[in-house]
């Protein structure tokens, strides 16, 4: 038998020490989370990506009442994104969620069919995505979405 170990290395900042590039990334999937229609959940989240031809592209959750039939704001994002911006790849997604108009204290992680959706655009790209999580508290960094879905499907 061998035993493998599977890390992950995330860099927790505060939103002032991020650059000016992720504060602007931060900025607007913040701005995004005001489209969110989640008369559910109450959970509203906005994503923007950044892509190679500087484009930024944000996304916000559509809920339904048929829960399986709405969609997080991660997917909306990159699926508009390279529907808008074929050639172009994304570099960095930036994801904040609020719920009763505060944003959340802890960073969010996208979900896993979000992760799996963003890891095919990472593949695209053809190098690591970078992943900015903010939270009011804290703001988690990871370069490229493979570290946040260890041993992923993935047939490329």
């Amino acid at each position: 038998m061998e035993e493998k170990i599977i890390s992950t290395k995330i860099c927790v900042y505060s939103y002032n020490e991020l650059s000016e590039a992720d504060k602007i990334l931060v900025e607007n999937a913040k701005k995004a989370s005001e489209n969110a229609y989640a008369p559910y959940s109450k959970f509203h989240v906005g994503a923007a990506v950044r892509l190679s031809n500087g484009a930024i592209v944000a996304g916000a959750n559509q809920e339904n009442a048929a829960f399986p039939s709405g969609t997080c704001a991660e997917r909306t994002a990159v699926y508009y994104a390279h529907a808008t911006h074929p050639d172009a790849t994304i570099e960095a997604i930036a994801i904040a969620a609020s719920k009763d108009g505060e944003f959340q204290r802890k960073a969010v992680a996208p979900c896993g069919a979000c992760r799996q959706a963003l890891l095919e655009y990472e593949h695209l790209a053809g190098k690591p995505m970078r992943v900015v999580l903010y939270g009011a508290d804290e703001v988690c960094v990871v370069e490229g979405i493979a570290s946040l879905l260890p041993l992923c499907f993935a047939e490329f």
